[in-house]
């Protein structure tokens, strides 16, 4: 029975009322009158249920899918701005003993690579990121109770932390391993993490069974409750996404709106994020063996529909996507990219040569150098934001939603966008993104409205390239 205040797994997230939305969405999504209202909800910014939303997915009217793009590009703007925060994933361990099907890190694929970083290795790959300009990291690793236990991920967090190099700072840690238990989340809670993060990889029980057939993931209930847990152990703000291409997408996309939903109803707090991963190729892994890929039109209408049913939601795009995919769904709803990376355990320091075994999780697509995706940013309009702020100054999980839903975080992220991108020209850019960056500067201050943020912003940015760092609002 569907219940989206339970806190099991199967009544959250129910089959049998996945499957009737569907159904519903199969018998009006030719229904003008009703597709108009969800629209017009839409456009009021107060966010689709998984019911609504299904609808609009399901339609395939031409002009309504087009109001729906300038819907979810008009909601991007208003809730985030034309910014795009960036970030990179640092690979700790690909050591595992799952069994995933799709995932080159299962227990039984005996030629790949495995590695783990030491605390020495850390500081030489953060030092690379460093060297890069980046400022946030989302740290990766295999599920593996000996060689990555939690005293392992806590001693990486606060190393990372403690790197300081040149310029150069990691300011948030955001984290994306196993479903663990509440004592663990208070811990990683405690080592000042951002966002734990956390893929539901496929919302379809019986499938998530067969693709996770061995290991501590099989167990779909305590790995789709990990966020209640997460909760319950005072992390905040928390990270949902699917792996698209394991199940049927319209499936995968009620199950992940019902997510959403019920941390809303339990928690009071919506996902701070979420990701829209699809399944690409890696060592041992052929993604034409999973019959359920979406094609890039389906998947940009996934985003925008996202941005318009969870309009507060950081939405992220990985490397996983080309630079033509990730031009063709920015407008449409995504917030934050990341950059350079590299999907290998210790890749940025020390990458590894093509014609020895691969440590690397997937391939990535989009393999340009974080200034290159900056410069691209800029001139697509865009302002490359580095900022932290809202981590460390205390503006998470309902502080961040309540500023976010009433569309007033932009008085702080404009700003502390631009006095990060500011220190990125100053330290890493080249010099045509760095003349790029300077002129987008001068327009964008322009058009902070308040003359006191105003001001302040410019002084401080000045005082950045007078050698000073780390301003915010």
């Amino acid at each position: 029975m569907y219940q989206a205040t339970s806190m099991k797994a199967e009544e959250f997230i129910s089959d049998e009322e996945i499957r009737e939305t569907l159904a519903y969405a199969d018998a009006n999504k030719d229904n003008l009158a009703l597709i108009d209202r969800i629209l017009k909800k839409a456009g009021e910014r107060r966010g689709l249920s998984h019911r609504e939303a299904s609808v609009l997915l399901a339609c395939e009217i031409p002009e309504k899918i087009n109001e729906m793009y300038e819907l979810a590009k008009q909601i991007k703007q208003d809730f985030y701005g034309n910014r795009i925060v960036l970030f990179a994933p640092l690979y700790l361990s690909n050591y595992c003993v799952n069994g995933c099907v799709y995932c080159p890190y299962h227990l039984k694929n005996k030629h790949i690579a495995r590695k783990k970083l030491t605390q020495e290795d850390i500081v030489r790959e953060v030092t690379a990121l460093q060297d890069m300009g980046h400022k946030r990291l989302a740290i990766e690793a295999g599920e593996d109770p000996v060689n990555n236990p939690i005293e392992y991920i806590l001693e990486c967090i606060r190393t990372i932390y403690s790197i300081k190099h040149k310029n150069g700072a990691i300011r948030r840690v955001n984290v994306n391993i196993a479903a663990t238990t509440v004592e663990n989340y208070r811990k990683l809670k405690e080592a000042g993490i951002g966002t734990y993060i956390l893929f539901q990889e496929t919302y379809h029980k019986e499938s998530y069974e067969k693709l996770h057939p061995t290991g501590p993931k099989h167990d779909y209930a305590y790995h789709t409750e990990a966020m209640d847990r997460a909760m319950e152990g005072g992390i905040d703000d928390v990270g949902l996404g699917v792996l698209f291409g394991l199940e049927l997408y319209r499936y995968e996309f009620a199950g992940l709106l019902m997510h959403a939903e019920h941390l809303e109803a339990v928690h009071g707090v919506g996902p701070h994020t979420i990701s829209v991963p699809r399944i690409k190729h890696a060592d041992d892994i052929d993604p034409s063996a999973f019959d359920n890929s979406i094609d890039d039109d389906t998947f940009a209408k996934l985003c925008a529909l996202i941005r318009i049913s969870v309009p507060y939601t950081g939405m992220i795009i990985s490397t996983r996507e080309s630079q033509a995919v990730r031009e063709k769904v920015l407008p449409l709803g995504v917030s934050q990219i990341s950059g350079a990376s590299k999907t290998s355990v210790g890749g940025y320091a020390d990458p590894e040569p093509e014609d020895e075994a691969t440590s690397a999780q997937f391939d990535v697509s989009d393999q340009r150098t974080l200034d290159e995706v900056v410069n691209w940013l800029m001139k697509m309009g865009y302002i490359p934001s580095f900022c932290t702020a809202c981590y460390r100054e205390g503006r998470t999980g309902d502080r961040f939603m309540s500023l976010c839903k009433n569309m007033q975080i932009l008085n702080c992220c404009h700003p502390n966008a631009l006095m990060t991108l500011k220190e990125y020209l100053e330290d890493y850019a080249g010099e045509e993104t760095k003349e790029i960056g300077m002129e987008l500067i001068e327009r964008e201050l322009s058009n902070i409205p308040n003359p006191k943020v105003k001001q302040t912003a410019a002084d401080y940015i000045h005082d950045i390239a007078e050698g000073k760092r780390d301003f915010r609002f």
